[in-house]
């Protein structure tokens, strides 16, 4: 069962699951590297009145309108205030792209599969299980291995796809 969320919307190499990894309320996270376009400084960010309170607001990328989200705030960590080190991470999830402000970008990495392990009880209890994909181990590090697909349900999507839809487009 495992295997099957860990195959599920990505691409490996033959051994080996390529990453950006990032860091958030002291936890370092990674996400599969196919589905991020660009890591970006923290342009000026327009709110959004009356939205989710996860959703940070819009950015221009280059004349395409994106809603940016603060991952911290999705996974009900406490959040940070935007300084040098925050990034947004642009990704795409079920043909949508969408901005994630993190606190730092790590780096790029490749992980082995044979090091990914499914989430303990520890980070189950303080992050919604069905966001993770699993924990990888590299030496003494423990890295929290997202699904994208469902920290971004499918509806807000939709709905994050309205705020930035083409007409919306500078």
């Amino acid at each position: 069962m495992f295997e099957e969320t860990l195959d599920e919307g990505s691409r490996f190499s033959e051994e080996n699951l390529h990453l950006v990894t990032f860091e958030l309320s002291g936890e370092e996270f990674g996400v599969d590297i196919m589905q991020v376009s660009k890591v970006i400084p923290v342009p000026r960010i327009t709110r959004i009145p009356q939205a989710p309170e996860c959703i940070k607001g819009l950015i221009n990328l280059r004349g395409k309108i994106l809603v940016v989200i603060d991952l911290n705030k999705r996974l009900d960590f406490s959040s940070k205030e935007t300084d040098s080190l925050s990034r947004i991470i642009i990704v795409e999830v079920k043909d949508k792209v969408v901005g994630m402000l993190v606190n730092s970008v790590k780096e790029v990495m490749s992980l082995p599969l044979s090091s990914i392990q499914p989430p303990p009880e520890m980070i189950k209890s303080k992050i919604n299980a069905e966001y993770l994909r699993g924990v990888g181990k590299i030496g003494s590090r423990l890295l929290i291995l997202l699904n994208l697909a469902r920290v971004l349900g499918e509806e807000e999507i939709e709905e994050f796809s309205e705020l930035s839809s083409p007409e919306k487009n500078i």
